[in-house]
Formats: structure tokens, C-alpha cells, sequence
């Protein structure tokens, strides 16, 4: 990022924080993805909130913005699944970072949910609550029983539709440059989007316009009667969809092909997810029953008698191999988690879901369009 970039983003969130900020400063910890421009945004984060650490996804670190956030004088800390999934281990952590402090997590992709009950419990601080960025992070926190504390879920915003729309551009993208690079074209493909919410309908749609005749399937009935009132078709069930396709694009967040679906695909098909492979694919077995060869750049052969199909980038999302970038408007969204990291501090909101509320997200977006409309 240019150092004049850096300044006018710097401005842009410093005139956000300083229209927001609580009286006083909750410690905080911030998942996100540690892409080229995040940097800017963890900054900010630092200045409404005691930012105790920074937990990189892993699968989407660039180094430069990586050295750039330790420069600033943040901690990066590794982030698995797992480090939450033992409650000992989450509460210790913790611990070690903010005893007794008031607490907000910054979350992308529900990777708190699974300890938050002990957190909130066990902690000698105070949980104020959790902010998430994501849809498959909003369900996980919505299927809690009786939630502790409040969270407050970005990812239904308005604010976020040009992110999920330009998400599914770089997405497909992403996977006809792995194509390409094998002399593979999307025109005239059949495809399967299986996850028809905002960011697998602007698949569907995208891929559409480039000549792929594209078949959904949701497990939602909603969801498939949206697609077929769109002029897709719609498959009855997964399997019946996955022995036409030639691409499957998975966009579920929630383990959309599991191990005895693989079998089923279409010799030679590709297969590309939006989320990582943890959350969207269940590759575990498929070693025990196919020989897996790298046959160019991201693009994984998986080979067995009578059949074969590939895996792009590891089965992890296709569009960070490019980058990912949406442009400015990640800065809408980025705007709303700090708005949202600001109500939790003031510790005013019941346990529960929540939203900020839509003058709040006019302001933000006014202020958006003061610094990048030009």
C-alpha cells in the first residue's frame, strides 16, 4: 500500500472511531484474514479498543502485512480450530493476555463459539461479548443454547452486499485461472453451486454470464425456490446434482461434500470452495482410497481406479490465491465491527444476537462515501 493510501485510509477510519468510540477502552482479541491492506483495519481496532492480540487465519497471511502489524507493536498469536475447542486451553489463553480485563473477541468464522460458555463462566475478567464478520460464524453462534453474553453479527448488514458480490467475482475468477492454467475454459461447463445464500447466488449468477449452465443446490427449500424463481435449476438433492457437474463450487460454510460424495463427482471435475477445507470439505479419508499427485500450481489430482477429479488450492478458498481483494468496500464492513466492538465495551446489550442499528450503518456509509466515492 502506497504511503498516501495508507494515510487516507488511516483518516477514514480514524473520523469512524472518533464518531464511536466508548468512554472507555475493552481489552480485545481480533481473528481476521491478514491480507495486504488489514494492517489499516487492526490499527483501528487498536485505537478503540486495547487490542491484547492478533490471531492471523492461517490460510491468509501475507507476510509483508504480517511483518507490518508486528511493526506496529502487536502480538500475533497461531490460531488453529482446536484452540478453542479445548476450553481449558481457551480460557488459559485468555488468561495469559487479559486477566481480569473486559473482554471483546473480534471473530471471523465462529472460532470463539465453541468456548464461550466456559470463557464467560471461567474467565476472571469480563466477556462483553463477541463480534462476527461471517454467515457460517453467525450460525454457530446462533445454534448455541442460551448464549452468555451478547453478540453482535455483521455479516446480514447491507453493508456487506458489495463485499459477498465481489467475493463471488474474485471467487470465480480465482478458479477459471486455475483452469486456465490446465487449458480448461468455464464456457460451456456445467456447474453446481451447492449454498445458494448471498455469496453462492452471486456465484451461480456470475458464472451464468460467463456460459456455464449452472445448477444449485441448498438445503434450504427457501433458498431453491430463490434459485429456481432466478432461472436456475435446481437439483432435487446433492447427489443427483455432482454426477452432471464439471465444477462444483462449494459455498455452504457447513461441510458441503462429505467423504462418500467425491465418488459420485464427474470424471475431471473441479472443485472449489469460498471457506477453508476444514469447514466446507471432508477430506480425511479420501487418502485411504485415492493417490493424490500436484499436477500444476493449486491444482490437486486425486486418482483412483476408474476415476479421478481436482482440488483447487488444497480445497481452501480459491480467490485468496489472488489476493481476495474486494477494493474499498471491505472498508464498509471493517467500519461495522469497529461501530460493533464499541457497543459491546459500553456493556450495554443483553446476551443474545444483535445488530447496530440502520443510522449507524447510514453514518458509516456517508463516511464511506466521503473518502472512496471520488
Amino acid at each position: 500500500m502506497e504511503t498516501f493510501e495508507r494515510a487516507h485510509l488511516d483518516a477514514y477510519f480514524g473520523r469512524v472511531t472518533a464518531r464511536f468510540a466508548a468512554d472507555e477502552q475493552a481489552a480485545s482479541f481480533l481473528i481476521t484474514h491478514l491480507l495486504p491492506e488489514r494492517p489499516a483495519f487492526v490499527r483501528a481496532v487498536a485505537s478503540v479498543t486495547d487490542l491484547r492480540a492478533v490471531l492471523p487465519k492461517p490460510k491468509s497471511v501475507r507476510i509483508e502485512a504480517l511483518r507490518q502489524v508486528e511493526a506496529d507493536g502487536h502480538a500475533c498469536d497461531r490460531l488453529t480450530r482446536e484452540m478453542f475447542v479445548d476450553v481449558d486451553r481457551s480460557v488459559r489463553y485468555v488468561e495469559a493476555r487479559a486477566a481480569g480485563r473486559p473482554v471483546v473477541l473480534l471473530d471471523v468464522g465462529g472460532y470463539f463459539a465453541p468456548a464461550l460458555g466456559a470463557l464467560c463462566d471461567r474467565f476472571s475478567g469480563r466477556i462483553l461479548g463477541v463480534v462476527e464478520d461471517t454467515e457460517n460464524g453467525h450460525k454457530r453462534y446462533a445454534d448455541l443454547e442460551n448464549l452468555p453474553c451478547p453478540v453482535v453479527s455483521v455479516a446480514r448488514s447491507p453493508l456487506k452486499d458489495p463485499e459477498d458480490f465481489l467475493v463471488g467475482q474474485s471467487v470465480v475468477f480465482s478458479t477459471e485461472a486455475l483452469m486456465r492454467s490446465r487449458g480448461d475454459i468455464l464456457h460451456g461447463r456445467t456447474a453446481l453451486v451447492i449454498g445458494f445464500g448471498k455469496l453462492g447466488s452471486s456465484i451461480a449468477r456470475l458464472l451464468h454470464a460467463k456460459g456455464v449452465r449452472v445448477t444449485v443446490y441448498d438445503i434450504d427449500p427457501v433458498r431453491r425456490t430463490q434459485a429456481l424463481s432466478q432461472g436456475f435449476t435446481v437439483a432435487r438433492d446433492r447427489v443427483s446434482g455432482l454426477g452432471e457437474a464439471g465444477l462444483v463450487l462449494c459455498a455452504t460454510g457447513s461441510l458441503a461434500l462429505r467423504g462418500e460424495d467425491f465418488p459420485r463427482l464427474r470424471n475431471g471435475a473441479y472443485v472449489a470452495t469460498v471457506t477453508s477445507s476444514e469447514d466446507e470439505l471432508e477430506l480425511g479419508g479420501l487418502p485411504d482410497v485415492y493417490e493424490r499427485a500436484q499436477i500444476g500450481e493449486n491444482v490437486t489430482r486425486y486418482l483412483t481406479t476408474g476415476h479421478y477429479f481436482y482440488l483447487l488450492n488444497g480445497g481452501n478458498a480459491v480467490n485468496f490465491l489472488h489476493g481476495a481483494s474486494v477494493g474499498p468496500f471491505i472498508f464498509l464492513v471493517q467500519a461495522e465491527i469497529l461501530v460493533a466492538s464499541t457497543m459491546l465495551a459500553r456493556g450495554e446489550l443483553a446476551p443474545g444476537m444483535h445488530e447496530i442499528n440502520p443510522a449507524d450503518r447510514a453514518a458509516i456509509a456517508a463516511t464511506w462515501l466521503d473518502y472512496f466515492n471520488r
